[in-house]
């Protein structure tokens, strides 16, 4: 009996699925995966495909060179390194500036006064006593010595109501004052504070955040603030929420802008009509425009702008790998979704960043079966073996969920990737319809990096797969469901009071100051924004009458299918039109993996 593969070139994996077929009979007998070797859809992936089924073919009597014939999936590459283009930034100036939100404030409250340097203190006239001071502490004193220096000036009746360390000593200063005071410290820029100036400084209690200087009408009322001056210091206010601890002053040629960037239009061409979506009116404006283009045949952005510039690296990308002209490059879907980027405050005193809202893109390329075919070639020569381009990915996804015990047409499929999200449908007659959309895992794991802040992708990939707990004692973790596990043995005082990820039972802290709270929201609403997002429209696009209402069934396949709680996610959003839906099994073996490889399999076995 021939023995024949099917390879699934994926943006994150490659899967393969090994079988000998004769007559109408297909006996399926292994299964491979390994990660995808350079960018989907490029001659790359020839070094992962040989991988793959090597690692199919090792449990196996059978050699490489026994392989009678492969088939390979059409890749329609999705570019994984999506853009995000902030809509607005916030500016300061030199002479205005925030607080940090540093983890080891001194003291509480709230105090408003002139800046002065530590060593002026004991210069303050008496007639000046009573007037609001905060001393800016530098590095060059000690904290015993600066604790001297302020006690000294407090039992002379100096009015200190707050301090600004540029060391990380505010508790150790705190402790020692005759007096509560609040005390901000790992002020990095400090000699950048100007003296003499009116500034408020605000330190909530421990578990609390800023409540006075995040509220323009609180700067306001401390600065006497016109409305017009209220308004322009609204980016400050913004940019402190959140904060256990804050810092702002302004002096009289201080300025607060919030900008808008030229963000630019996104121009999309249709088969029946054309539409521009303005990225500055959010992601909502963009899908919208897609949803009235569609079928879409190339999006391209305006000229000169941030959209223009991300759409044109999507096609200097491909045509650098394809080989092709640039103008010969055609974008054929793109997923937005609003978010938010840290971005760094110009002017802050130590690095501050604040959050500002943008748009996620992820583009796809369209699929180009002359490259495919070029791979083809290349890897038949390789191995000495007939090598074809199978058909559609959603449609040979539609033919390994069939094997799915309990399946049966009519049905919809969902194939969840890394780079892509796929959809098809098959009706009781046997014909396929089917969308191949951009946007799936990789994007997930960049709205979270992004969104908390994180330096790696890698850290993100992992928050995205992994649920979180809290260590609260040597021997007790709460989960993020609010769940107590006790351990017999202690645990590593490394992840004592950590937020922690649990990967194969194993506790790994994340180095992040984020909750754990943030991070499950950021991570849900990751997952909401491109999964459940991307499975309404691609059902919507497939469904006989152009409604999900019209689909009873619906079977979850592919690698993100796998996610602990993207299925929930996607079941509990289709409920809502009366659907079924749930995870496949493919074969009755393979869970949700090698649906595509299955079904090239047995297209190659009918052809």
């Amino acid at each position: 009996m021939p023995l024949i593969a099917g390879i699934d070139i994926g943006n994150a994996t490659t899967e393969v699925a090994l079988a000998q077929t004769g007559g109408r009979e297909t006996q399926f007998i292994a299964s491979g995966i390994v990660a995808t070797t350079g960018m989907k859809g490029t001659g790359e992936n020839i070094a992962g495909i040989v991988a793959s089924l090597e690692k199919a073919l090792s449990g196996t009597p059978w050699t490489l060179g026994d392989l009678d014939k492969i088939c390979i999936n059409e890749a329609a590459p999705v570019i994984g390194d999506v853009a995000m283009e902030t809509i607005t930034e916030t500016i300061i100036t030199e002479s205005t500036m925030i607080g940090h939100n540093p983890q080891t404030p001194g003291g509480a409250g709230i105090g408003v006064g002139k800046t002065i340097a530590l060593a002026a203190l004991a210069a303050v006239p008496e007639a000046q006593f009573a007037d609001g001071w905060i001393p800016l502490i530098g590095d060059e004193y000690d904290f015993l010595e600066a604790v001297w220096l302020l006690n000294e000036a407090l039992d002379r009746g100096v009015n200190v109501v707050a301090a600004i360390l540029k060391k990380d000593d505010g508790v150790l200063v705190n402790n020692r004052l005759r007096k509560v005071l609040p005390v901000v410290d790992e002020v990095t820029l400090l000699e950048q504070v100007p003296e003499g100036v009116l500034a408020a400084v605000e330190v909530a209690a421990t578990g609390q955040v800023v409540r006075v200087l995040s509220n323009p009408y609180g700067i306001a009322t401390f600065f006497g603030l016109t409305p017009e001056e209220t308004q322009a210091i609204v980016p400050i206010a913004r940019a402190l929420i959140g904060n256990r601890s804050a810092v702002v002053l302004k002096t009289p040629q201080g300025d607060v802008k919030s900008r808008t960037i030229p963000a630019g239009k996104i121009l999309i061409s249709g088969e029946r009509r054309s539409a521009e979506a303005d990225v500055a009116r959010g992601a909502d404006g963009i899908m919208q425009a897609m949803a009235g283009c569609a079928p879409v045949q190339d999006i391209r952005g305006e000229a000169g702008t941030h959209a223009g510039g991300m759409l044109e690296r999507v096609r200097s990308v491909m045509a650098t790998l394809s080989g092709h002209a640039m103008s010969d490059i055609r974008i054929q879907d793109l997923l937005a979704v609003d978010t938010f980027i840290p971005r760094k405050v110009q002017g802050g005193i130590a690095g501050e960043f604040s959050m500002e809202n943008a748009v996620g893109i992820a583009a796809m390329v369209k699929s180009d079966r002359l490259q495919m075919q070029a791979i083809a070639s290349a890897l038949s020569e390789r191995l000495h073996t007939e090598v074809v381009v199978g058909g559609v990915e959603a449609n040979m996804a539609v033919a390994g969920a069939l094997t799915t015990p309990g399946c049966a047409a009519p049905l919809a499929i969902l194939d969840l990737g890394a780079g892509s999200t796929d959809a098809a449908i098959i009706s009781a007659e046997g014909s396929v319809k089917s969308v191949h959309l951009a946007g799936a895992g990789n994007m997930v794991s960049l709205l979270i990096k992004t969104e908390l802040g994180l330096s790696e992708l890698h850290l993100a990939e992992e928050l995205k797969k992994y649920p979180l707990a809290k260590v609260e004692s040597l021997f007790s973790i709460r989960h993020e469901n609010g769940a107590v596990e006790f351990f017999r043995e202690p645990l590593s005082p490394s992840v004592f009071a950590k937020v922690v990820y649990i990967k194969d039972g194993e506790l790994i802290p994340v180095d992040n100051l984020t909750s754990l709270e943030k991070i499950r929201t950021v991570r849900r609403q990751a997952k909401e924004k491109v999964f459940v997002t991307n499975c309404l429209r691609a059902l919507r696009q497939v469904s006989p009458g152009g409604s999900i209402r019209d689909i009873a069934f619906v079977v979850l396949v592919g690698g993100s299918s796998l996610d602990f709680e993207v299925p929930q996610l996607i079941t509990d959003a289709l409920s809502h039109y009366g659907v079924v839906a749930g995870q496949g099994n493919i074969r009755g073996t393979e869970g949700p993996r090698n649906a595509v490889a299955t079904g090239l399999v047995l297209a190659c076995a009918d052809a």
